[in-house]
């Protein structure tokens, strides 16, 4: 076989850019941040340790908080985990914004720019594209909007929340705030944070709903994976999920109890769009563009979650068990905080003070996301629906083309602030369908320019002149009150009330699980999910002016979206997988994950259970913990068919005969899964390099597990050939003979001879790095920020999910569980959880990543409730008082 293959890859490691590109943040954001980063070299030893410990908060003694109409107490335990005890849920808002800012305000602060397209004021010329595509789509107007829409409970909910953050902020230097100001000062910056505001709050759920948008990114794959291979061949590069069983089989799904028309359903006729070589680069642009944004939950195909909820007839404790742990980017510090907000037991007892609740909180972000309160417990997995549609226009001279006509576009101006540079004035042009993205840059408008000229799409000629332009349409660009969810979950004390509040979130489309202290399991499927017209599946990019590819003007009704209380099985499980089968009449997407997940941890939940077997708390940690290759099962006996030369080259095969698939980080079994995940490294390369371009080269993710296992059954694939070689036709067994001997060369280089010495975790390591700062290129800063070196087991597909991306060529983990959550109903002190950090984005602090170790180990820390399990075990009391 020809050794072309092997060249396209080398074992150097990741660029500075492929290191950043993979990272929750835009690549270019820590040029602007490294100039004059420098001088921190020069001062570095000019009080450092003082000065970087400034921004540590007080965690004991009183302070007073201007606001409160009665004292706070904050209790941390020895994680600095905080629990907050009140009198009114508006003191509890407060004092949750304080806590927040003294633990995380950089992180706030970072995240509001990002949301509301003001990078730039903070990184220079090198956030203004991603500032021009969020102003473009309008986050914040669009944050904005909502605010009026939402319940006065949750406005005030809000706006106390803000205030406690300012209160925070008040009179207080920058480096106090967080060290990452004095750095970004000693490179220039001149910069005080603006106060909070209840719209920054909001703007972050756009963030959230943006990284879990859906299939964007495959509806413009499957159109240049067509222009590369042909229709036929691209086909096989995305398999539907229909093996996978359905989170929901009985319920709503099957008994059809719809309040609407269930005719109604939009499309299930997929169609073949064809567009032009310049209209596929224009889409191509565009989403390659938008990945410049911040991806402040994370990205890729490793993105997704693991839920369970079993009943109390399966558990050995006699009351439902609960059990979520999302997959998200990693970063540090990481993307949730735990916290607890109580009223006291005398608030509670009056009436007046009805929050008790404890779980995972976004700081920036009032009250508690996942997690418990003394009633109902809840998980979230992503639903995925495809609720974003782009819309190729036809445009020209400030108008687009819609059901035969040249209507106005819509227009207006916006001015991004650029630190140490000139404004930008940026103009967003909007169709009905939404903005253009593809006007953001210079660039992306001349691609479009005449690209359907000369084309004929019906029974007219497109005039000369006309550009093609690309319209996101996207549910989060309608305002929706989704913030009313989170205060009324906190608030639910049955399936009933719990079920009311689900029905206002409606972005980002979540999987919720749900549990009682009554004995009940639910599961619900909120969201804002569009009705398409006839012309649009959804599948592919839709034409912009034709109106039978438009979105109804309905939604899919909440009482239509999938349910169940109390399911027969007596479990639920969610990991992505399709949420119901081909008899539920509405369309939800067809790009669900393949379900290797959810199979997994359904066959582990049967085997526990079997002939009268109950789980416990333990055992459903221990399937969260899964490592088992998905991909694995099919190769490893082509594998083993292969024939390698004895010695050298078949050592790392020799591993696999008796492997039990799993993949530690280190002993028994940890040799094979290096190998087996360095084979399937090369696998994909070797298979598809050849034959696609590199924006679509395979992650090696859920969808490529599907691809490669399907492909394994047919050794004759043209897929198996490589294209670069015209004399030889390869089939798929010289494919796994090269990418076996190239595994064994890689492994050679990257850890030892003796396959017997190889570990996965030497090569699937975790590593934290901190944005902006945390890639600035200058040593001292970076070490001050950014942690790493965990080795880890898991992988792509697995339950326990630590991704990495196979077209990179390195093994680093780029998604992973986020934190991992364990509730007993019978007894809610005796839950556990984990975070994939710590509480603090202080760098100093000794909470910054002290759950990572445990983490990475798969242990849990104590999820106590009780009022006298928490004070047991508080380590510091911080009292908040109204001034005297």
């Amino acid at each position: 076989m020809s050794d072309t293959r092997a060249a396209r890859r080398t074992d150097e490691g990741p660029s500075l850019r492929d290191r950043w590109a993979r990272l929750p943040w835009p690549a270019r954001a820590g040029a602007g941040v490294a100039i004059g980063l420098v001088l921190v070299l020069v001062l570095a030893g000019i009080a450092a340790v003082v000065q970087v410990r400034r921004a540590l908060p007080e965690t004991s003694g009183e302070i007073d908080l201007p606001g409160l109409a009665a004292p706070v107490e904050v209790v941390r335990d020895e994680n600095g985990i905080p629990q907050l005890y009140g009198e009114s849920v508006a003191d509890l808002a407060m004092a949750q914004g304080y806590v927040h800012a003294q633990e995380r305000f950089f992180e706030m602060d970072v995240r509001r720019h990002v949301t509301a397209g003001r990078l730039s004021e903070l990184v220079g010329e090198s956030g203004v594209e991603t500032d021009a595509y969020i102003r473009t789509m309008g986050w914040r107007r669009v944050a904005e909007a909502e605010l009026g829409r939402l319940e006065p409970d949750t406005r005030e909910l809000l706006q106390a929340y803000a205030d406690g953050v300012n209160a925070y902020l008040d009179g207080r230097p920058t480096a106090d705030i967080a060290v990452e100001y004095t750095v970004l000062g000693l490179g220039g910056l001149d910069y005080r944070p603006a106060d909070w505001t209840p719209v920054d709050s909001l703007a972050w759920l756009k963030a959230m709903a943006w990284d879990l948008r859906g299939n964007m990114r495959d509806e413009v794959d499957r159109v240049l994976s067509a222009a590369a291979v042909g229709a036929d061949r691209a086909a096989t590069l995305f398999p539907s999920a229909e093996d996978a069983t359905p989170i929901v089989t009985q319920g709503t799904v099957v008994d059809g109890v719809y309040e609407a028309d269930a005719t109604t359903g939009g499309t299930r006729n997929p169609k073949r769009v064809g567009f032009t070589t310049d209209q596929q680069q224009v889409l191509a642009d565009v989403v390659d563009g938008t990945e410049t944004i911040p991806a402040l939950l994370g990205v890729g195909d490793g993105l997704g979650s693991n839920s369970m909820v079993v009943s109390g007839d399966l558990s050995a404790t006699g009351a439902p068990l609960l059990a979520d742990d999302p997959h998200l980017g990693v970063s540090v510090p990481g993307v949730w905080m735990q916290m607890g907000l109580h009223c006291t037991a005398a608030s509670q007892a009056s009436g007046e003070c009805p929050l008790d609740v404890a779980g995972f909180t976004f700081s920036g972000f009032p009250g508690v996301i996942i997690g418990h309160n003394a009633d109902v417990a809840w998980g979230f997995t992503n639903l995925g629906p495809d609720v974003t549609d782009l819309y190729v226009e036809k445009v020209r001279d400030g108008q687009w083309r819609y059901a035969g006509r040249w209507r106005d576009l819509r227009t207006r101006t916006e001015t991004i602030q650029v630190a140490d540079g000139d404004d930008v004035e940026l103009t967003v042009r909007s169709t009905k369908h939404g903005p253009l993205l593809s006007d953001v840059s210079t660039q992306l408008a001349e691609a479009g320019v005449d690209v359907l000229s000369g084309t004929r799409t019906g029974p007219e000629e497109i005039a000369a002149g006309t550009e093609a332009a690309v319209a996101l349409r996207w549910t989060a660009l309608d305002p929706r009150p989704t913030a009313d969810a989170v205060l009324q979950m906190n608030l639910a004390t049955d399936w009933d009330s719990f079920r009311a509040a689900a029905a206002s979130f409606a972005v980002p489309a979540q999987n919720l699980v749900y549990a009682d202290t009554e004995g009940h399991i639910g599961y619900q499927a909120p969201g804002v999910v569009p009705i398409r017209k006839s012309g649009n599946d959804g599948r592919t990019p839709a034409r912009g002016w034709l109106p039978q590819d438009d979105w109804t003007d309905q939604t899919v009704p909440f009482a239509g979206l999938p349910s169940v209380l109390d399911p027969d099985e007596g479990f639920v499980v969610t990991a992505n997988q399709r949420v119901v089968d081909d008899s539920y009449p509405y369309f939800l997407t067809d790009d669900w994950d393949q379900g290797y997940r959810s199979e997994r941890i359904r066959a582990l939940l049967e085997a526990e259970t079997a002939d009268g077997g109950d789980v416990s708390l333990d055992e459903l940690a221990a399937i969260q913990l899964d490592t088992r290759n998905p991909v694995a099962a099919a190769l490893v006996p082509r594998l083993l068919d292969v024939s390698l030369d004895e010695g050298y080259a078949d050592d790392g095969q020799a591993l696999l005969a008796d492997w039990d698939l799993s993949q530690p980080a280190e002993g028994e079994g940890s040799a094979a899964a290096a190998y087996l995940n360095a084979v399937w490294a090369r696998l994909l390369a070797d298979t598809f390099h050849d034959d696609l371009p590199e924006d679509l080269w395979p992650d090696g993710g859920d969808r490529w597990v599907a691809v490669v296992t399907r492909l394994l059954d047919r050794p004759g694939s043209q897929w198996w050939d490589d294209a670069d070689t015209e004399d030889v036709r390869e089939r798929r067994d010289d494919v796994l003979e090269q990418a076996m001997l190239e595994a064994r060369d890689d492994l050679t280089r990257r850890q030892a001879r003796d396959a017997t010495e190889w570990t996965w975790g030497h090569q699937h390591t975790l590593d934290l790095v901190s944005t902006p700062l945390g890639l600035s290129g200058i040593g001292a800063v970076e070490a001050l920020v950014n942690r790493g070196g965990w080795e880890v087991g898991g992988g792509g597909a697995a339950v326990d999910a630590s991704s990495w991306d196979a077209a990179s060529g390195e093994f680093t983990v780029t998604t992973a569980p986020s934190m991992r959550m364990l509730v007993s109903l019978a007894d809610l002190d005796d839950s556990r959880w984990i975070n994939l950090t710590g509480v603090s984005g202080h760098p100093t602090s000794a909470h910054y990543t002290d759950q990572t170790d445990l983490w990475a180990r798969g242990e849990t820390l104590p999820f106590l409730f009780s009022e006298d399990a928490v004070r047991e075990a508080g380590d510091d009391v911080l009292t908040l008082s109204p001034p005297d």
